[in-house]
């Protein structure tokens, strides 16, 4: 009896030993701070330079464009939709003045303004020549620049040869036969003696063998090589008159935009001597040649001149338009950065995020620039402050997005 209560005492001796243990093994541990679990490490992608953020790097450095270590590119990054856009609190847009405009669609039309110079209708020239050889008798009052109408006597000729042919046709006139006689006035035709004077042989039966020598055409007188008692030559030049019926424009457009230039496009002018006037022409001739010290295309442009008021040597402003009926896509100047290598935009997208994009360009026409690829029409385009977002985006290493990969992320289904 006495051996089962001393076991019993024992037990519970052991018993409350292993509960005490345990409650101080609980206390240390409860004391001990808790582990902290280990951060996963993030994985590079590549390494670039924020000031030239397009060229990648397989491993860390120093740029070999800037005096600067690389920064890295991390996968959660590129992972994340918005990674190729910035975000941009509606608060910051107002202070720093930013300003949206949106890509519209409208025809493809050029128009340039240029300086000019009138001067003579090169096609509208008449020659004076002397038919027959003879001698000047006499000089009607006239000099070089005068404007003359047509028909404007210049000189009177006597042509010896004349007068022995005229006295053969009016001996055969009263012979009666008609076949001498239209022998005979072919040969006056052939000697040089106008179908007038013929005439007038004809009618008043007596020798003409002075000749007056008178202008074709109304114009301005260039040129007038006879004096009275000077003897002249078959074929010699005499007289040259210029037309002022039209005149020309001589235009010296930009090699750039001679490619647009077509004849029959419309031109308006107008002149510093003639306030007020606008006149209308067309494009009559481009010239093959590029001038090689200006580097321009030579242009003609005909303009109607009924009452004579242009007069060559003045100088004028021309507008040359062209509309090619196409439609395409337009975008405000001001919009674009351009880096040299590329042309860059900042399209505003949803929820203040702004990305950079890439685009295609052609003509600048008034402030408007025609895109070819990268946008679509409707698309809202940071129009100021636009340099600030293309250098926030330059530090966080953001790869604009090219004309193809734009075109794709515009699709149906793509990201917008």
């Amino acid at each position: 009896m006495n051996n089962r209560i001393a076991n019993v005492a024992v037990l519970g001796g052991i018993l409350l030993l292993g509960l005490g243990g345990g409650y101080w093994l609980a206390d240390m541990r409860a004391a001990q701070p808790a582990a902290v679990a280990p951060t996963p490490e993030k994985k590079a992608l590549y390494w670039y330079d924020p000031m030239y953020p397009q060229q990648k790097f397989d491993k860390p450095g120093k740029s070999p464009f800037m005096d600067m270590q690389l920064v890295p590119r991390y996968a959660e990054a590129d992972q994340t939709p918005d990674s190729a856009a910035l975000r941009i609190d509606p608060s910051l847009t107002q202070n720093i003045g930013m300003r949206l405009t949106p890509v519209t669609r409208g025809v493809l039309a050029s128009s340039l303004e240029l300086p000019a110079t009138l001067a003579f209708n090169d096609r509208d020239v008449a020659v004076v020549q002397a038919r027959a050889a003879g001698f000047v008798e006499r000089v009607y009052a006239r000099a070089p620049g005068d404007v003359l109408k047509a028909n404007a006597p210049l000189a009177d000729i006597l042509v010896p040869e004349w007068a022995a042919a005229q006295e053969e046709f009016l001996a055969l006139r009263r012979s009666n036969d008609a076949g001498l006689l239209a022998a005979a006035r072919q040969r006056l035709r052939l000697s040089g003696m106008p179908s007038g004077l013929i005439t007038q042989m004809e009618r008043s039966g007596q020798v003409q063998s002075v000749m007056t020598i008178t202008s074709p055409l109304g114009g301005a007188l260039q040129t007038l090589d006879v004096r009275e008692g000077m003897t002249v030559a078959a074929g010699q030049t005499l007289a040259r008159v210029n037309g002022l019926g039209t005149v020309w424009l001589q235009v010296a457009v930009p090699e750039a935009q001679g490619a647009a230039l077509a004849v029959g496009q419309v031109v308006e002018s107008r002149f510093v001597g003639l306030p007020g006037r606008t006149f209308s022409g067309t494009v009559s001739a481009v010239l093959p040649q590029t001038a090689l010290d200006s580097r321009t295309v030579q242009v003609r442009v005909e303009l109607p001149n009924p009452d004579g008021a242009l007069r060559p040597g003045m100088t004028a402003q021309v507008r040359l338009t062209q509309s090619s009926g196409q439609s395409v896509l337009w975008l405000p100047s001001e919009a674009l950065i351009r880096t040299g290598k590329r042309v860059l935009v900042m399209v505003a997208e949803e929820g203040g995020r702004y990305r950079p994009v890439e685009v295609q360009v052609g003509t600048e026409n008034q402030d408007q620039t025609m895109i070819i690829a990268g946008l679509q029409e409707g698309q809202q385009v940071v129009a100021s402050g636009q340099f600030l977002l293309d250098s926030e985006a330059s530090l966080k290493g953001l790869t604009p997005q090219s004309p193809a990969e734009s075109a794709m992320s515009l699709q149906p289904g793509g990201r917008p």
